[in-house]
């Protein structure tokens, strides 16, 4: 088995990989002051963004659960890795060769490695297979279907359409000549097992590619061809692996992305052909759900891409105008008007009321799916099915109401007792009084007789009551904990609970010039080193400190190796320090790593504070090392006016320590030399106290 991977090597990696572009991949990120991004945290549900990203340190850390750390971390996170498997995840993607301890190069450990990366490295494998078979004798009925639809060849090339061959074995023998086991063809999802051993999941069927955000093939999607396929479902999807979890992935995500996170909008519709037809229409921002219904993981998908938090701290909640769009932010279902359909738009219900806020629903007249529209009306009904969709609850309770003949006062009152448990499911109070108020007037009947059956069927119903448009704290989880729950369910529950006995508790409160002081130093320190003063510096000691994690701080930069040099590189800075602070202090340093500084903003480029100029021509193996930047001049004087801060409470605090000693001792020898000691220490004080206030502290 390999060893460990060379640090070099993992250096590399660091260098190379820039945390911006792998962190944007799933989370919309927005500029927040000098070089920090926020966006909504995709380790936890939540509504505000408190997850911020410092590119050019390489950091991020989440205000709300708790995680953070470095571009190794994030990946481990996101893709339930370990450091390893991280390191060549990434060094795969930046295309760098890694060594490992006592077994030369990569290509020596056969199939070692990340398993993870084996299975992705499998699924495109089986994509390039699949569309090699496509254009074969035995793959007309696919194309034929496919050409039924309205697509044209380039069109099937453009969404990776593919074509699974009927025979048993015919994809296991095609992996196996490159080098893939049973077992991770098992463990991808691309073969089951067999009282003979192992064949083809996917046979005789067309297939489309199920990707992440960032391309990468995750599974399948199959539709079947021929009337004699023993597997009776119309649609077959990978299974539940390592890589694909159906209530994780939406399909064209990687081609919709981008458009989502311009426009604000998303179009969820029912299959891989609607979205084909949506994109092929001009609405680019559809994606479809895998075999299961859009559920609470999808909507966090989506609401991390359409999140805004434009005004701050003001919570922007429902449809909003976008710049330069003609449609207002939204999310659009695009559900049959049958009886199936609406039953999917009550599920949606389950979502929570900041999401519905801005949800919609389009339904095509004689319930057309989007592909069938396209092909009786051409695209321009595709895209006017979009812009004519109405808000979810209108449609629901609209359908709901409609059964009935409210020209009577029997069909009144059952208009009355079918939309009321409808309305009673709207959690968000403000908008359950506005519905009940119009369904009330829609139907024709006094207000009090619709909110009795309302307030009634909540109560049946056990309906839990929720402010949508409710201003979120900075540190507020996504929902409040129970405490009878297990606090070590997940760390955004636990970092709640931490937060609130920190918040509700009396006896320790700390808003003083000390602690600011202390905190902003060690934050600058963190975030640039280079703009500490080495000489002010080295009069600092762990008695500097007053505040317990300041000073644990201190020794932690002291066993990192105190100051760096200036030919560190930035992303080693980090990780020593991490390293030495230990799991005590780690979330301590992400959080002063990513904790904006009172100064002028030193530029950056869209990623933040760019990388680009921090490359200072030290080359490690072929990638330069980003090395820790020159500090601007507003942040050397701030530095040093900390600094000095620092020491000067330190002079202060040695002073008052040599009077209460003299204030202990009799006249003699011993109180006249403290008197002397303290007379120096005076004369210090007032000469750094001069050098700061004349500015010639640099």
């Amino acid at each position: 088995m390999a060893g460990m991977i060379k640090k070099e090597d993992v250096e590399k990696v660091r260098a190379a990989a820039d945390l911006y572009d792998i962190v944007s991949a799933s989370v919309a990120l927005k500029p927040s002051g000098s070089g920090n991004f926020v966006g909504l945290c995709p380790f936890h549900d939540e509504k505000t963004g408190s997850f911020n990203v410092r590119p050019s340190l390489g950091v991020w850390h989440c205000f709300g659960c708790g995680l953070g750390g470095d571009v190794f971390k994030f990946v481990e996170q996101s893709e339930n890795i370990d450091f390893r498997e991280a390191v060549e995840l990434l060094a795969d993607k930046y295309h760098i060769e890694l060594h490992y301890e006592n077994t030369g190069s990569g290509a020596d450990r056969g199939h070692a490695g990340s398993k993870r990366s084996r299975l992705l490295e499998a699924t495109e494998e089986a994509q390039r297979f699949f569309v090699s078979q496509i254009m074969s004798k035995e793959a007309l009925a696919a194309r034929k279907l496919l050409a039924g639809r309205n697509f044209t060849q380039a069109d099937c090339e453009r969404f990776g359409c593919g074509y699974a061959p009927r025979g048993w074995d015919n994809l296991v023998r095609y992996l196996a000549s490159k080098g893939f086991t049973h077992q991770e063809m098992l463990d991808a999802g691309l073969a089951r097992q067999g009282q003979r051993g192992i064949y083809d999941y996917f046979r005789g069927r067309v297939t489309w590619p199920i990707r992440d955000s960032t391309g990468r093939t995750l599974g399948f999607g199959a539709r079947k061809l021929y009337e004699d396929d023993q597997i009776a479902a119309k649609y077959v999807n990978t299974p539940d692996t390592q890589l694909y979890r159906k209530t994780h992935v939406l399909y064209g995500i990687d081609l919709a992305k981008a458009a989502i996170v311009k426009k604000r909008q998303v179009v969820i519709v029912e299959g891989y052909t609607d979205v084909m037809a949506m994109h092929l229409a001009g609405v680019d921002t559809a994606v479809a759900t895998c075999g299961t219904a859009f559920g609470a993981e999808h909507a966090k998908i989506v609401r991390r891409l359409i999140a805004d938090d434009s005004l701050g701290a003001i919570q922007l909640i429902g449809p909003r105008k976008v710049a330069g769009q003609a449609l207002s932010s939204r999310v659009v279902f695009t559900f049959d008007g049958d009886a199936a359909g609406q039953k999917a738009a009550l599920h949606a219900f389950g979502l929570d009321s900041a999401f519905l806020s801005q949800t919609f629903v389009a339904v095509a007249d004689d319930n057309l799916d989007p592909c069938d529209l396209r092909i009786e009306r051409g695209d321009r009904a595709v895209a006017a099915l979009v812009e004519h969709a109405r808000p979810l609850y209108d449609f629901v309770i609209e359908t709901a109401i409609n059964r009935f003949d409210t020209a009577f006062t029997t069909g009144q009152m059952g208009a009355v007792k079918a939309s009321a448990p409808v309305i009673a499911q709207i959690r968000d109070r403000s908008l359950l009084d506005l519905y009940t108020r119009k369904a009330a007037r829609r139907i024709g009947v006094d207000l009090d007789v619709m909110q009795r059956e309302v307030e009634s069927a909540r109560r049946r119903l056990n309906v839990r009551p929720d402010d949508a448009y409710a201003p979120r704290r900075r540190f507020e989880a996504a929902q409040e904990p129970e405490r009878a729950a297990d606090p070590y369910a997940n760390p955004a529950a636990r970092r709640a609970l931490e937060r609130r006995d920190v918040a509700e508790q009396t006896y320790y409160r700390i808003d003083d010039s000390v602690f600011i002081c202390e905190q902003q130093f060690m934050a600058t320190l963190i975030q640039v080193p280079r703009a500490v003063n080495p000489t002010l510096f080295a009069q600092l000691g762990v008695d500097s400190f007053i505040v317990p994690v300041f000073r644990a701080m201190f020794d932690a930069v002291a066993a990192a190796g105190g100051l760096p040099s200036t030919d560190t590189p930035q992303g080693l800075w980090m990780h020593n320090l991490v390293k030495a602070g230990g799991p005590m202090l780690e979330q301590v340093i992400n959080e002063l790593a990513v904790m904006p500084l009172p100064l002028p903003s030193s530029g950056g480029s869209a990623s933040g504070e760019s990388r680009q100029p921090f490359r200072e021509g030290q080359e490690v193996g072929g990638v330069a090392a980003v090395q820790l930047r020159a500090p601007t001049p507003a942040e050397v004087q701030y530095a040093s006016e900390l600094l000095v801060r620092l020491i000067d409470m330190d002079y202060m605090r040695r002073v008052a320590a040599a009077r209460r000693r003299m204030a202990q001792l009799p006249d003699g020898g011993e109180k006249f030399a403290l008197l002397g000691s303290i007379a120096k220490l005076e004369a210090a004080r007032k000469d750094l106290q001069s050098q700061v206030y004349n500015n010639n502290v640099a």
